[in-house]
């Protein structure tokens, strides 16, 4: 029965395919609305269960009401900005449904950030208000000063705990205080398909983070996706989701498919591996959103008897490598595992509709792989100046065209758009999107006559690390600033038992700092002006820097040697786990690593 379940299952998708027509812009269907047509259909139904809370369809709209409601007093409408700094709890949600009802955008800030980059993004999105929670208060007092915000009526505080009481320069809003108008509201009913809903970070290739142009067309097809052609999601589904809200995996993948669904969403601030599977059990889970690194961390535990003795049939995320991919399916007994390949900014990407292992799945937007030259990081074009595509099982760029049915929303930035298009790739006149990433066709069997793809690896100046994209220039530039640091080259590193790539910088000093480090104080400043996820783990110190012809900083070789002892001659400082100051790196500590105990 369970096999002809998802065989009809997987003619229901590809008729979906065969018959999808994208939705005009103008169609008047929302986020918002859609949480508001949820209340009305079943307003009893469980929307979100965050530690002892729980939350109705009903309830989660009234309240999401009275902040839009509070907003509108404030002046805010359509098309404004409304920046959202929050830790993963249900009042994120309920604030961010608020602002989307008003047909407000909102700007979703990684909790990570501090000073400048926290300043950087604020101000680049043009926010009106900010809404914060208590648990940051800190992190945004240290740089209120610096932010065109007015005290006392742009900055609005979300208690959390009670720990700290709102400061005098805040308003504040509770969503459950029912003296507060809770009715929709007619702007709601206005949304279009084609406006802006979000605004989700994004680290480039060059600079400070971007911000992603997701609007309704976009947000709501990937919830779709991902509740009917991944999982073949229902409303009795409940799915764990402790992957950061302001992200769009954990956001669109996740809560805008429970949307879609109509089904029950557990929300936690962020993974704990020892308490993952009993809080599965406990809230009795049919299926968990995912990054591949913290898959490798549930795996890392030791095994026992009753692994497979869970609620869970079905997962979805990205970055499950195929060196792990059985190993977890059959030790946790997972049915379903739904892993997609797309960029926050990206015009199209590939999903796992029919269940294949090992694979990203099919491309739902027009896509080629073509050669590309990863020693000098740069497109390989025949004499006509044309790209090359790869043949069957060949890595290659992924490139994705721009279409109709795949139109590039790109940046806030015009300028940021532009540098991720290339044109005249395989004809003259062509756009396509340049995802930066390498790619390759795979044999999955019968696949209803699709090509299946798998992720290999990224190109150019972003490592990946701790489920989050970093710009290498960003983090050099910050390095600079360090009085003693004439230059800094910033790569990714791979460390054993890890899917992603650590950071890693090059140093060479100013001659007039007398070729000496202070390792405490450039510690402080990595940490003081870096989010964790971007720090550099290990940090080697040279006496010249190698450039291209172009003067671009070489860094083949130096990924290569990477760390390694045996392959480098100058002094290699690390930052330790659960450490503050880098150390240099010694024999025993190498050792750890190479053996995988040093816990990273």
């Amino acid at each position: 029965m369970g096999k002809l379940h998802d065989i009809l299952g997987d003619l229901k998708v590809i008729k979906m395919a065969l018959t999808y027509k994208p939705p005009a812009a103008d169609e008047k269907i929302s986020f918002a609305l859609m949480v508001q047509n949820n209340a009305r259909t079943d307003p009893d139904g469980v929307a979100l269960l965050c530690g002892q809370e729980s939350i109705s369809w009903h309830d989660l709209n009234a309240r999401a009401n009275r902040v839009a409601h509070l907003l509108k007093e404030g002046g805010i409408v359509k098309g404004d900005c409304v920046s959202l700094f929050m830790q993963n709890r249900i009042e994120f949600l309920v604030n961010l449904i608020g602002i989307c009802k008003l047909g407000a955008i909102g700007g979703l800030i990684n909790t990570n950030l501090t000073r400048a980059p926290l300043v950087h993004c604020i101000e680049l999105i043009t926010s009106k208000k900010c809404i914060f929670g208590e648990e940051l208060l800190e992190s945004l007092d240290e740089v209120r000063p610096e932010l065109a915000l007015t005290d006392g009526q742009d900055f609005i505080f979300v208690r959390d705990e009670g720990d700290s009481p709102p400061p005098n320069w805040v308003m504040e809003i509770d969503s459950k205080d029912q003296s507060l108008d809770c009715s929709n509201l007619p702007e709601t009913d206005d949304i279009t398909l084609g406006d802006t809903a979000f605004y989700i970070f994004t680290s480039g290739t060059t600079g400070l983070p971007k911000a992603a142009v997701i609007s309704n067309k976009r947000a709501l097809p990937v919830g779709m996706m991902s509740a009917d052609l991944m999982l073949r999601r229902n409303k009795d589904d409940i799915m764990y989701n402790c992957l950061p809200l302001y992200h769009g995996t954990g956001l669109l993948i996740g809560f805008v498919a429970v949307l879609h669904a109509g089904a029950t969403m557990v929300i936690r601030r962020k993974l704990s591996v020892s308490a993952f599977w009993e809080d599965i059990r406990n809230y009795n889970c049919t299926g968990f959103i995912y990054i591949g690194e913290f898959i490798r961390y549930l795996l890392g535990k030791p095994a026992q008897s009753d692994d497979g003795d869970n609620p869970v049939q079905k997962i979805v995320g990205n970055g499950l490598r195929p060196d792990i991919w059985m190993e977890f399916k059959q030790r946790f007994d997972i049915n379903r595992i739904g892993e997609f390949y797309g960029a926050s900014e990206g015009n199209g990407g590939f999903a796992n509709a029919f269940n294949k292992n090992c694979t990203v799945g099919i491309g739902i937007a027009p896509a080629t792989l073509v050669q590309y030259d990863v020693g000098n990081d740069e497109l390989v074009r025949d004499e006509n100046g044309h790209c090359i595509p790869v043949g069957p099982g060949e890595t290659g760029l992924l490139l994705v065209e721009v279409t109709e049915k795949s139109e590039f929303e790109g940046y806030t930035s015009k300028q940021a758009s532009e540098k991720k298009l290339l044109r005249n790739i395989l004809v003259d006149g062509d756009v396509y999107f340049n995802s930066g990433d390498l790619m390759k066709e795979v044999k999955v069997g019968f696949a209803y006559f699709q090509k299946h793809y798998q992720f290999v690896d990224r190109t150019g100046d972003t490592f990946r690390w701790k489920g989050e994209n970093v710009s290498t220039n960003e983090v050099g530039e910050i390095i600079n600033d360090f009085g003693a640091i004439q230059l800094s080259n910033v790569y990714g590193v791979q460390i054993p038992g890890t899917d992603e790539r650590a950071g890693m910088a090059a140093l060479l000093l100013n001659g007039e700092s007398g070729q000496t480090l202070d390792i405490a104080k450039l510690s402080a400043h990595i940490s003081g002006n870096l989010p964790s996820y971007a720090r550099p783990i290990f940090l080697r110190v040279l006496q010249e820097i190698a450039t291209t012809s172009t003067f671009k900083l070489q860094k083949n070789d130096l990924r290569e040697e990477a760390y390694h002892l045996d392959k480098v001659t100058e002094d290699v400082f690390v930052m330790k786990p659960g450490e503050s100051i880098y150390t240099k790196l010694d024999r025993d500590f190498y050792d750890q690593i190479i053996s995988q105990t040093a816990a990273f």
